[in-house]
């Protein structure tokens, strides 16, 4: 009897429960949200909370909105705990539905993207290659580069395959027919050539310059020609070449040459014997302390290519580019790393060819593949050994069978293999195999080491205590850096700091180092957290970063020396977290201004993943606000405060704009400021829960008082990266169970990595029909 009285208790609350978050809806939501005004795209009309797994994915969307304190708006006079119980009713609804109906998702076979091709090329055969010099960027989507159902192919891209293939098979083996010819390499016109600049790669004592790797194709003589661009003066600088940081020639430039305005003006070397391999090759002057003559030169950190200067000023020479010719002549092919690990045996008679070249196909074509090769697999690359043997012998064949290895779809598509007898639809775990790719691609960027792939293929890392151990093993190594440099960086939306260019008149220390800078203190600080296992929250508002010398003066930080990164406190509250680091303040701005939109949008769309919709066609950007009809000038916060007047600009500007007010102490290029066009910053705002906020140390409290949010958006994006497919509506309830059981643990990082890891999104996988035959065809004999 008891029983049946709480069962009748718990329905009857529960109807209760659904009139009262219907009811919020209904008079407070539908207003704005309604099949007419649809604002944010969103109509609610008939939405009811009760049957809210039937519309998953406005339900998804209605639930951030709620969690993350941006609806209802503060101004309504909101009740937080009606608020608060009507997202959980929601998330009630869809975690109990994604327990009836299990889901993994699926994707379609895919290709590695061109930054996993590099580091596969380099697990395999110890090359650094540029895939620019054959491939278009890899197509972004949902953030990343990695997104199965995104990647394109196309014919160009499979002959780009083949050539890089060929290059790449030459560039390992060598080539003792190797004729001359020239490579040039160039800098850009931001990049600075100055006292504290010194190039990665260069002997210490240098400055400024060319640092490039270099692949020589055979023992020989090779010419370093360089072309420099400058004005008049005096002075002589010595220009050292040096391969590997030891020293190969020493050269003068300057001194008498007459004044012909920024001209380009060549010097090169005497022959230079350089044996065959890839090397880094740097051209840089030496540096010299020469009192005035370099306080001369501190103010302009740029190149000084294409400025005009008027005669008689002094101005230092660039050096625009390094050309190198060769060989001149051919000495023999002596044997490099990369030859070394190729050529495990070496054939001394005719009879011991055959044999030795089997050995040596088969371990890299098992590396390249990671699977066993059959007996078939192992006589089509003989096929190509063959042939190759008949125009050039034994190296020429294993070259050939190498180039086939590498333009073969084992080595170019990550194919999953899906087990016999699984019917359409239905989800079924993947091979020990396959899960052994996949968590090195997801933790490493590149295929499995030789412990990983054992195991996969003997099935032991299905079982969840061996794959934990794997994964944690997996994430103390520093290949597992590939998390700061991959997934952080496209998460974050650092290529884009690229797409910046301050202007040189007003920020005249932005140079191309100080952007490496920017981006390589944000990978250090993310990877830090990864290694040393922090909560994911000193993401937003830890008191540290990383830096050198050159980025800790640009944030106005004393004390730190020299090129190498290392962990700096911050000395004040000014600059915090992520929000404080150049590479996000600089990518969220124009070349001439501070943006407070862009920096709003990039917050909510990348931390909070409630991107605004997008603007209404026929409204004026920001900058044509500038002025009033008096002419007078107004500060950022005016300008924004007029495009909020407008009524279709106003729901999406009131939560975006004061985010990015609050950080409007920071400049283009993130240097810290109080005024703006001679007058004193006005960054107060009201923040979308309501609070007030003026400052990064403000926005950053407002935002970790709901740390909810922030952490589900990283779990989401994690997982997209992780599973190489976009986040779904049935993906959400597991994401929400990772968060839950992280918060257990202070969201530290290894809870949401291994949550994701343990996920069925990533150890299991749905059958398709179509795309997986394909798949199967591709991996099939």
């Amino acid at each position: 009897m008891v029983r049946i009285f709480l069962f009748l208790l718990l329905i009857g609350n529960s109807a209760s429960f659904g009139q009262d978050a219907n009811r919020l809806i209904q008079t407070t939501c539908i207003a704005c949200h309604n099949q007419y005004t649809m604002q944010g795209g969103l109509d609610l009309h008939n939405f009811n909370v009760e049957n809210a797994h039937h519309n998953p994915i406005i339900a998804e969307k209605v639930i951030r909105k709620l969690r993350s304190g941006q609806m209802p708006p503060w101004e309504m006079q909101r009740n937080q705990t009606e608020v608060d119980h009507l997202a959980h009713r929601l998330e009630k609804q869809l975690d109990h539905e994604a327990r009836n109906e299990r889901r993994a998702g699926s994707r379609p076979f895919q290709r590695v993207n061109h930054a996993e091709y590099a580091r596969l090329i380099y697990d395999l055969l110890g090359l650094t290659v540029n895939t620019a010099e054959w491939f278009t960027e890899d197509r972004i989507s949902a953030s990343f580069d990695n997104i199965a159902d995104a990647q394109e192919m196309s014919a160009t891209l499979m002959t780009a395959y083949l050539t890089a293939a060929s290059d790449i098979a030459r560039q390992a083996i060598g080539d003792k027919e190797a004729l001359p010819s020239s490579t040039t390499y160039s800098n850009s016109p931001g990049q600075s050539q100055h006292q504290w600049e010194r190039v990665e790669g260069a002997p210490y004592g240098t400055r400024g310059g060319i640092s490039t790797l270099h692949n020589f194709p055979v023992d020989g003589e090779y010419v370093f020609s360089m072309r420099f661009m400058s004005g008049w003066g005096e002075r002589y600088e010595d220009i050292d070449v040096s391969i590997n940081r030891e020293r190969a020639a020493l050269l003068q430039y300057g001194g008498d040459i007459d004044y012909q305005g920024l001209k380009d003006f060549p010097i090169e070397t005497n022959p230079v014997f350089v044996k065959a391999g890839q090397h880094r090759v740097t051209a840089t002057f030496i540096r010299k302390m020469d009192g005035p003559y370099e306080d001369l030169l501190k103010p302009n950190a740029r190149s000084l290519t294409g400025t005009e200067i008027g005669y008689g000023t002094t101005s230092p020479p660039n050096l625009m580019h390094l050309t190198i010719e060769g060989p001149t002549k051919t000495l023999g092919l002596s044997d490099t790393p990369t030859r070394k690990r190729i050529f495990e045996c070496r054939p001394t008679t005719e009879i011991e060819e055959k044999p030795c070249a089997k050995k040596i196909i088969s371990t890299l074509a098992e590396q390249a593949f990671n699977r066993d090769l059959t007996d078939k697999q192992l006589n089509d690359l003989m096929r190509f050994y063959s042939m190759g043997t008949e125009t050039g012998g034994f190296e020429l064949g294993i070259r050939a069978a190498l180039e086939a290895i590498l333009a073969s779809p084992r080595f170019l598509f990550r194919i999953e293999r899906e087990p016999d007898g699984v019917r359409p639809g239905s989800v079924y775990r993947i091979s020990g195999s396959d899960l052994a790719n996949r968590l090195s691609f997801f933790l490493w960027g590149t295929s499995p080491d030789k412990e990983l792939s054992a195991l996969g293929k003997s099935g032991r890392l299905t079982k969840t205590k061996t794959l934990s151990a794997q994964a944690k093993r997996m994430i103390k190594d520093p290949r597992a850096e590939s998390l700061a440099t991959r997934f952080a960086a496209l998460w974050l939306r650092l290529q884009d700091l690229e797409k910046v260019e301050p202007e040189e008149f007003w920020y005249p220390n932005y140079t191309q180092q100080l952007m490496r800078a920017m981006r390589r203190e944000t990978e250090l600080f993310f990877n830090y957290l990864v290694q040393q296992d922090r909560s994911l929250l000193e993401l937003y508002n830890a008191d540290y970063s990383f830096m050198n010398e050159r980025l800790a003066r640009h944030y106005g930080i004393p004390n730190v020396n020299g090129n190498e990164f290392r962990k700096v406190h911050y000395p004040n509250a000014q600059r915090r977290g992520i929000l404080g680091h150049g590479s996000i303040l600089t990518q969220t701005s124009l070349g001439n201004r501070t943006s407070p939109v862009l920096r709003g949008k990039w917050v909510v769309e990348v931390l909070l993943g409630t991107p605004p919709p997008p603007p209404p066609p026929g409204i004026p950007d920001l900058e044509e606000t500038a002025t009033v009809n008096d002419g007078q000038v107004l500060t950022t916060s005016r300008r924004t405060e007029m495009h909020r007047a407008n009524p279709v600009c106003a729901a999406c500007h009131k939560i975006m704009d004061p985010i990015g007010l609050a950080l409007d102490n920071f400049d283009v290029t993130g240097k810290w400021r109080i005024r703006e066009n001679d007058m004193p910053l006005e960054t107060q705002a009201t923040f979308y829960d309501g609070s007030s906020i003026s400052n990064l140390a403000e926005l950053t409290a407002a935002l970790l008082k709901r740390p909810t949010p922030l952490v589900r958006e990283f779990t989401a994006n994690l997982m997209a990266y992780a599973i190489a497919r976009r986040i779904e509506h049935f993906d959400q309830p597991r994401i929400r169970e990772i968060v839950q059981q992280a918060e257990k643990d202070n969201y530290r990082m290894s809870s949401l990595i291994m949550g994701i890891i343990m996920s069925d999104a990533f150890r299991m996988k749905e059958s398709l029909k179509t795309t997986e035959l394909v798949a199967t065809s591709l991996g099939s004999d």
